[in-house]
């Protein structure tokens, strides 16, 4: 699995990867493996404010639907339009043309809460050594 350095991780398995005071948000390689072949996506729309682990859209998945959660406060700036056509691209390229949403940050202090990619693949090697 990739976990790129640059990025900063939510436990609920969203990355962030931080544009000045935007962050731009997918979901990382670990989740859309979990998920499988993703079917549909629920996105949120622009203007849409969010508090930190609010329910922000969700993804549909052969097997599951699985919701997504804010790894950060603010205002949603803009949304991934292509996955609408094309959900696929969340297992495809889930860390660049695979992003969901971008986020204008109310907080950025919110951003210490987050894992880093060690800290994160961490978190994951410990799910796997628990099922």
């Amino acid at each position: 699995m990739d976990f790129p350095e640059e990025l900063k991780y939510s436990k609920e398995h969203i990355w962030v990867r931080v544009e000045g005071d935007k962050a731009v948000m997918g979901i990382s390689d670990y989740a859309q493996q979990e998920l499988g072949v993703i079917t549909a996506i629920e996105l949120p729309d622009v203007g849409d404010e969010l508090e930190q682990e609010d329910s922000f859209g969700s993804i549909e998945a052969r097997k599951t639907v699985a919701e997504l959660y804010a790894p950060l406060s603010g205002t949603i700036l803009e949304v991934n339009e292509e996955l609408d056509g094309s959900p696929e691209l969340l297992n495809q390229d889930p860390y660049d043309s695979g992003w969901i949403a971008v986020l204008s940050m109310a907080d950025p202090e919110e951003l210490n809460l987050l894992l880093s990619a060690e800290d994160y693949a961490d978190n994951v090697s410990n799910y796997d050594e628990n099922e």
